[in-house]
């Protein structure tokens, strides 16, 4: 006779929770800020400025911090990505600026560029200080649909520039992904939010939450009542998992897990399963899983169909699941679920290979037993929410085009983040966009010629 499922709440006992979901990187006090510092060799045409997609000028505000300056480079970042403070702490640092660093040939490790750019933001959270304001009126109004990086980005952008903005987003609360999507032990302290009182209160954006794009406005509305209109929509659509789990309980999408966590008052009340498998090779499934084993999951197993090398996840990422305890099995696919009385039960996959740069099955299969699937494969742009205009702007790979100012086919529409096409699906590529959107809108507005990237 089999087991019931077994997913449920409370696994962990009093206390451990906090313990299990406090903060991935102790903030640096002062003298550890400075002695990290110290190492960067202010190097001329710096790699790691290079590696940044929003062009920080790294040596600068490090060099500040080593002269007790922190709230100098907390401001010198903020310049460069208004951001800072959530890129500080979700970037993949090790894969851009901290893996472009010279440090790595010398010693073998770089200087820690992304704690010490938490150090510094931090220095100007804590201080209260506004270090931005509107400008003067310009008379105009810009519609930024999506309160997640690069709709704030813009629209912060846009205000220092004098225009009046309007953010909409379908969500009760804003923030996008930094609020909703990203594991909580990486942003704890309600940070996520507190970043975003601190962008709005630059003045000259009115927020509007709870309103959608499709449903309770359409493009065309936002275009004939604002001068611009920039589209900072994300993904709203999980992959499909490729085969057919009949509705049973416990297959479930990780995106809207990590929200659900993200968003309990009480983890304590958070079901999971005894024994958990998570299909993907991503920051969602490392997010997923890590989050998992947290919340007191005896087994968590990650299935990728490819290679470590090829997951989208970075070795860091990875290497935090393995430390967590979590299973990382590669080259295989999900191939069926199996399920009794409505739940879950099993996963079977196929395993695979790479022939001739193809990815196949080997004829070999597997299953585990699972209470608990999380289906971490990607999310989708829905364009049928830009429907409803007699103009829509052009689709590439399923995603808004756009230009290097990053507007759309449509004059007066630009576009950015995750729903534009060529995104990288990174915070700080996101911030970089409605940075850069921003600065095109101003130029086509007040009838400037294009400039480059600023």
């Amino acid at each position: 006779m089999t087991s019931a499922p077994d997913i449920r709440a409370g696994r962990l006992g009093c206390g451990e929770y906090a313990d299990a979901f406090s903060d991935l990187h102790a903030p640096l006090d002062k003298h550890e800020a400075r002695v990290a510092a110290e190492r960067c060799l202010f190097c001329y045409d710096a790699p790691c400025v290079t590696a940044c997609p929003t062009s920080i000028d790294i040596p600068l505000f490090i060099k500040q911090i080593a002269t007790g300056n922190a709230q100098g480079a907390g401001k010198t970042i903020l310049d460069s990505n208004i951001l800072g403070g959530m890129c500080a702490r979700v970037c993949p640092t090790e894969t851009l600026c901290e893996q472009a660093c010279v440090r790595n040939d010398a010693e073998g490790k770089p200087v820690i560029i992304g704690e010490l750019q938490r150090h510094a933001t931090d220095a100007v959270m804590a201080s209260g200080r506004r270090l931005y304001k509107q400008g003067a009126p310009t008379g105009k109004r810009v519609a930024v649909v999506g309160a997640g990086p690069a709709g704030l980005s813009c629209a912060h952008k846009l205000a220092t520039l004098g225009y009046d903005v309007v953010v909409f987003d379908a969500r009760q609360k804003p923030g996008g992904l930094n609020e909703h999507g990203i594991a909580s032990y990486k942003s704890t302290n309600n940070f996520a939010q507190a970043e975003v009182d601190w962008i709005l209160s630059v003045g000259g954006i009115e927020l509007r939450c709870g309103h959608a794009l499709g449903r309770d406005f359409t493009l065309a509305d936002l275009r004939r009542d604002f001068d611009a209109v920039f589209l900072g929509l994300g993904l709203q659509a999980v992959n499909a998992l490729g085969v057919d789990d009949g509705g049973l309980r416990g297959v479930e999408d990780a995106v809207a897990f990590i929200e659900n966590l993200r968003q309990s008052t009480d983890l304590s009340k958070l079901p999971i399963g005894r024994r958990v498998v998570v299909i993907g090779g991503g920051m969602t499934a490392v997010d997923a899983a890590v989050q998992a084993k947290k919340l007191g999951a005896e087994e968590v197993t990650i299935v990728y169909r490819r290679s470590a090398g090829q997951m989208g996840a970075s070795r860091y990422e990875q290497e935090l699941a393995l430390t967590e305890g979590v299973v990382v099995r590669h080259w295989a696919r999900p191939l069926s679920v199996h399920g009794e009385n409505g739940a879950l039960r099993s996963v079977t996959f196929a395993a695979t290979a790479e022939k001739d740069g193809r990815l196949v099955d080997t004829g070999e299969t597997f299953s585990l037993p699972a209470d608990q699937l999380f289906k971490a494969i990607g999310q989708l742009f829905v364009p049928q929410d830009l429907e409803g205009s007699s103009d829509t702007p052009d689709l590439v790979s399923g995603r808004i085009a756009v230009d290097s100012g990053r507007r759309t086919s449509l004059p007066d529409v630009w576009a950015g983040g995750d729903c534009a096409a060529g995104s990288r699906d990174l915070t700080v590529v996101a911030v970089e966009d409605g940075k850069q959107a921003a600065l095109s809108i101003n130029h086509a507005l007040r009838g400037i010629m294009p400039m480059a990237a600023e």
